[in-house]
């Protein structure tokens, strides 16, 4: 037997009923059913990373990455809500696609990953 996906993530907030809203909001994450989420299929990367690791802050124990289907407008979506996005075009290739940053009302690091095509 083995996994076969990611069936929940879960972590503490200061308040989750706004963190989740926020979410719903902005990224449409359980718009449409109170707590459940259902994604379309693709990819998800599973990685532990060292624990000096700068790929995100070293005061937060996780990141959570969103797959996204077209980062560009959704950039321009968050930056119209005031939300700030970090972009790096070296964090970008043709072999593992177009990356951007944010954080979460509370602090938390997001990433959100436009995969490459085909």
């Amino acid at each position: 037997m083995s996994a076969v996906g990611i069936g929940g993530v879960f972590f503490r907030a200061k308040n989750p009923e706004a963190l989740l809203e926020w979410y719903r909001n902005h990224l449409g994450v359980a718009a449409d059913n109170p707590y459940v989420w259902m994604q379309q299929s693709g990819p998800t990367v599973f990685m532990p990373f060292k624990q000096d690791s700068d790929y995100f802050p070293a005061d937060r124990q996780w990141m959570i990455n969103f797959r996204v289907a077209e980062l560009d407008p959704l950039i321009a979506e968050l930056r119209d809500a005031g939300i700030t996005i970090t972009t790096n075009p070296d964090w970008n290739t043709p072999e593992t696609g177009k990356f951007a940053r944010i954080h979460d009302p509370e602090g938390n690091p997001v990433e959100l990953w436009e995969p490459p095509p085909g």
